[in-house]
């Protein structure tokens, strides 16, 4: 007789590796849920979204930087320097070449006389000739102040002058030239070619006058009735100032008061018509007195022979 087994659900014990089931919860407790491990927060969502933008705005920074820097060497180095032989020599390598030149500020400068000075042409090395030897060149030019020559990528070069303006007219040693108001020569010209220039502008004579004129005929330009009668004003000594008018009359200002003499003057020109009286100096030297010279009185022509008595 055979023996008949009964097949039931087989029990295991702990030991078989299982993880004993937790106790049932006690009736009333609360229970405490846990976040999933695995699972990213906020802001780490954010990160994984945005991160593929990185990578090219890093190289567009990058690339600004190195242009930056590549700008700022080719425009500030000093020349002589190490920096700048390099940049010479690179410019030379790479062979930009210059494809315009721009000339600002030109009016009495010639032109070709301008290019010269700056020693560059079309299709020359942009970045193989020095910019301030260039304008130490052009500041030698007899119209030409100041200047500024200046490189602008890709291939163009940009000269602007600052040109002297005549101001005056400065009579030395029998010869006229004009001056600007710094007291400079701005050109040697002939008065019969270039008329109305010297016709126009105030004359001022003798040594040391350039150098003082543009003080006192702006103080003139603030009396224009004394201004119009004034035909020169002569520097005396290198230290002060006579006033030469139309009507052949002296006017003697003290040194480095000129503005107030020239005030109490047009007083006088008021009150008592002093300016139209056959004078010929008015010293304004003194502080408390003007002191007056009539012109001499002409003198009558001595007769050859003495005159006949009537008879």
């Amino acid at each position: 007789m055979s023996r008949v087994e009964m097949a039931g659900p087989r029990m295991s014990s702990p030991a078989a590796g299982r993880t004993p089931a937790r106790p049932p919860a006690k009736p009333g407790a609360r229970t405490v849920s846990r976040p999933v491990a695995d699972r990213p927060g906020r802001s780490a969502l954010m990160w994984r979204r945005q991160r593929w933008m990185l990578r090219p705005a890093a190289w567009l920074v990058l690339c600004l930087l190195l242009g930056g820097g590549v700008y700022a060497l080719v425009r500030t180095v000093q020349p002589g320097s190490v920096a700048a032989n390099w940049r010479e020599r690179t410019g030379a390598a790479i062979g930009l070449p210059v494809t315009d030149i721009v000339i600002e500020g030109r009016e009495k400068t010639p032109e070709p006389m301008l290019r010269t000075a700056l020693g560059l042409s079309r299709g020359d090395k942009l970045l193989a000739f020095s910019l301030d030897a260039a304008r130490g060149r052009i500041e030698q030019l007899p119209w030409v102040q100041s200047a500024t020559v200046e490189r602008r990528l890709p291939g163009t070069v940009v000269v602007t002058l600052l040109e002297r303006r005549p101001f005056a007219v400065w009579q030395t040693g029998g010869k006229f030239v004009l001056i600007d108001r710094l007291g400079q020569v701005v050109a040697e010209q002939d008065p019969a070619k270039d008329a109305a220039a010297f016709a126009s502008l105030p004359l001022v004579v003798g040594p040391g006058a350039p150098g003082s004129a543009a003080a006192l005929l702006d103080q003139l330009a603030a009396l224009p009735q004394l201004r119009a009668r004034v035909v020169a004003a002569v520097r005396v000594g290198e230290r002060r100032w006579n006033l030469r008018l139309n009507t052949g009359t002296d006017v003697l200002l003290p040194e480095g008061n000129e503005a107030v003499a020239m005030a109490k003057l047009m007083e006088m020109q008021a009150s008592q018509q002093l300016l139209e009286r056959p004078l010929q100096t008015v010293d304004l030297r003194l502080p408390d007195r003007v002191v007056v010279r009539p012109q001499p009185e002409p003198k009558l022509p001595v007769p050859s022979t003495a005159p006949k008595r009537p008879t």
